[in-house]
């Protein structure tokens, strides 16, 4: 892990942030033979021990692989084939390799994480944890600047590109002048549950209740992750280990199956919200990732569609760097096909899978559900969707 005394004030490509966006960028450019610089505003045990998305899109598992970062997960990656969808107790398996011709991985972000981060120190390059970007200033100019915070002390990296793959917390973001952006709010949250227990089967699943959404899924063979729709204005508080499993019970119930309790390790609350941003390059500003978008989980995309984010700015940022603007003048234009590809199908789950509490709505929702789940055009289109074939 790099130093603060080893890193160049002066680099070609500055990077803010180092989860999968900025990491597999990272990388790309490496290979590119292009230097840059990753700044991460946590510490290297915190981005590598936070617990977020797990399922993996084929098309990103390829590019891992291609990097050097798939060892790992080959031997540990499950493989899954088919997802199920229950509507109110009743069970429709999702046969996805069968019909998009491509299965799903399950492999938990922070896993993806450690692995990019020990490829990019195999490699040498620069990359510092505990570097809290403060500004990113002369985005007009041809070298933009980005001050920094590490050991209390302020420092100034100079670049000719800088990379907001910070969130939509980070400083990338918020350095964007006169974006314009697309947003939606949305009643419910997510309680997310990681527990000490085998999972209770070998798919996920997505249960449509009345009383909320219920979710299935796995980390490894012998953690579960779990969750629940709950209102927005909930806190931890209001929901004992009792209220928790009871809600499980009752929302994921379905003949043939049952749940698997254990400890509960880990549990948060988070919000769900859509957010677009038209404006992915300002200048020798870009973003990507959460700093530019920000799907529903419903659809399992946002870890994808920062690493499909990333596999359009790589090319474009090299050919910009010798010379030649034109990809990186097409990048928002380029990304925002696939932003809004992945965000209706994030929102579409999101609508059908969260109970209203109007009873007229819900069965609506409920036949809607069960049409996609049986008509053999619904079930090819969610199954490519899910697993990210595109036309």
């Amino acid at each position: 892990m790099t130093g603060p005394s080893d890193v160049p004030a002066r680099t070609q490509v500055a990077v803010l942030g180092a989860g999968p966006a900025g990491l597999v960028l990272a990388a790309l450019l490496a290979r590119a033979g292009v230097d840059c610089v990753v700044l991460e505003s946590r510490s290297r045990s915190y981005v590598e021990s936070r617990v977020r998305a797990g399922a993996l899109e084929p098309g990103t598992v390829a590019l891992l692989r291609e990097l050097g970062a798939g060892e790992r997960l080959d031997a540990a990656a499950m493989v899954s084939h088919q997802f199920e969808l229950r509507i109110d107790g009743a069970r429709y398996v999702m046969p996805v390799t069968e019909l998009s011709g491509q299965p799903m991985y399950v492999y938990g972000q922070q896993e993806v994480v450690k692995d990019l981060v020990a490829l990019r120190l195999s490699a040498g390059g620069p990359l510092l944890f505990g570097a809290e970007a403060l500004g990113v200033d002369g985005i007009d100019g041809p070298t933009p600047t980005v001050r920094y915070r590490q050991d209390g002390v302020e420092r100034t990296l100079t670049a000719d590109v800088v990379v907001g793959a910070d969130g939509f917390h980070g400083v990338g973001r918020r350095s964007v002048p006169g974006a314009r952006t697309a947003t939606r709010e949305y009643p419910v949250a997510w309680l997310g549950l990681l527990v000490d227990a085998p999972p209770s089967g070998d798919d996920v699943v997505y249960a449509f209740s009345r009383a909320g959404l219920g979710m299935h899924s796995m980390r490894s063979p012998s953690l579960t992750r779990l969750y629940l729709q709950v209102p927005a204005t909930d806190t931890l508080d209001a929901w004992s280990d009792d209220r928790i499993w009871a809600q499980l019970h009752t929302r994921l119930a379905a003949d043939g199956w049952s749940l698997t309790e254990g400890p509960i390790l880990e549990r948060a609350i988070a919000p769900l919200r859509a957010y677009v941003s038209d404006t992915m390059r300002a200048g020798r500003l870009f973003l990507a990732g959460d700093a530019a978008h920000i799907v529903p989980p419903t659809g399992a995309k946002g870890l994808n569609l920062a690493v499909r984010d990333v596999k359009v700015l790589a090319p474009a940022l090299v050919a910009l760097l010798r010379g030649d603007p034109a990809l990186a003048d097409a990048y928002t234009a380029t990304c925002l096909e696939h932003v809004w590809w992945a965000m209706s199908f994030s929102c579409g789950m999101a609508r059908l899978l969260h109970a209203s509490g109007d009873p007229f709505e819900d069965s609506l929702r409920a036949a809607e559900l069960r049409g996609l789940a049986t008509r053999e055009p619904g079930r090819r289109m969610l199954a490519e969707d899910y697993c990210g074939v595109r036309p």
